[in-house]
């Protein structure tokens, strides 16, 4: 449940197949300011990591992806759970996510995490990684969990693809 006060925080991070200029991740890079466009505009949207901020911590190599180029990485927030759940599973992101594969290493493509953030605080990649790695190495908890933490919230397991 979600507590009084707080925001939903995501996270996640994929490595490339092939290099931001190939073609073949071409379908993807060519369409990440639209699918953030319209993220941006849901309800229930509260802000996103912006691009260049995002760029040098997927970049960094100090950062938590140790310079990887390949890196692609998307930490947001959100007034609740449902208002995420609709943008993945009701909108263009559900075509994306359905082609990741395509575009992403199979291994450790299923980076992702969720968890409670006091309304005004913005989390930064240090903070998402290691609530990434909480989650790892515990598995869900109110600390840091997945869609399966949440039972109220059924469109991952009814509208996912593959």
């Amino acid at each position: 449940m979600q507590p009084a006060n707080h925001h939903l925080a995501e996270f996640n991070f994929g490595t490339l197949k092939y290099d931001w200029d190939d073609p073949r991740v071409a379908e993807f890079a060519d369409n990440l300011d639209r699918v953030n466009a319209i993220a941006e505009a849901a309800d229930g949207f509260v802000r996103r990591m912006g691009d260049e901020e995002m760029e040098a911590g997927q970049t960094a190599l100090t950062g938590v992806f140790n310079g990887n180029p390949r890196t692609a990485s998307t930490l947001s927030v959100w007034e609740t759970v449902e208002s995420l759940e609709h943008f993945v599973w009701n909108t263009v992101h559900k075509q994306f996510y359905a082609k990741r594969r395509n575009w992403f290493k199979a291994d450790g493509n299923s980076n992702f995490v969720m968890w409670w953030v006091p309304h005004g605080h913005t989390p930064d990649l240090q903070e998402a990684m290691q609530r990434f790695e909480h989650w790892k190495d515990h598995g869900n908890s109110d600390h840091a969990f997945d869609w399966s933490h949440l039972p109220h919230v059924k469109m991952w397991q009814e509208q996912r693809c593959g």
